[in-house]
């Protein structure tokens, strides 16, 4: 087994963060374009916790290394079950994911947490733990387990730009939709003064 670690801030509060994390995988994000369907497959909400978890089904197409694809098969889409999990009470967003293509061969476990560093920062953690299950054949595993931390490293890099660009466009947005509410609460008293006058 060998293991991929990485720990980032981004200048955004958690609350931010917490609700662009939604919105990872999309247009804004021109790094994650490998990501090609994000399904949710389940949305609930502890009433006693007020715990929000998510499962979602993430379809992404990625081109491995020759040499990989040979000794697994199949094609470039390979699909990923992420379970996350909002504490608003701890201001903390733990995701869990796990590869479903070829677990039988490899076994990738994922683990991301968001929490709040100050008030306007938010610290992101992520650590996954890679096993190559080719029973016996110990180069080859190792040479899997390495290939694939080194493409979360790789990963971490575009993830961190990918997920600023968002941050930065969900702020953008909001400060927008913010201003439009505020400019018609006021066209709107304007408009109840000259019908009161």
């Amino acid at each position: 087994m060998k293991v991929f670690s990485n720990t980032e801030t981004f200048n955004y509060s958690w609350e931010e963060v917490s609700t662009a994390n939604w919105r990872k995988y999309c247009p804004w994000n021109e790094k994650s374009t490998h990501v090609i369907a994000v399904d949710t497959l389940s949305r609930r909400v502890d009433p006693a916790t007020g715990i929000l978890r998510t499962e979602r089904l993430i379809t992404c197409r990625q081109s491995a290394p020759a040499w990989l694809a040979q000794i697994l098969g199949g094609g470039e889409e390979s699909q990923v079950l992420e379970t996350s999990y909002v504490d608003p009470a701890t201001k903390t967003v733990t995701m869990v994911s796990a590869n479903l293509t070829f677990s039988n061969l490899i076994n990738v476990e994922e683990t991301v947490v968001y929490k709040p560093l100050g008030a306007q920062t938010t610290q992101f953690s992520q650590v996954a733990k890679i096993t190559a299950l080719c029973g016996g054949w110990q180069k080859i595993k190792n040479s899997i387990e390495d290939t694939l931390v080194k493409r979360f490293g790789e990963n971490a890099a575009k993830g961190k730009e990918g997920f600023e660009s968002v941050l930065a466009m969900s702020r953008r947005v909001f400060a927008e939709e913010r201003e439009k509410e505020r400019r018609g609460d006021l066209m709107a008293q304007v408009e109840g003064i000259r019908m009161a006058a």
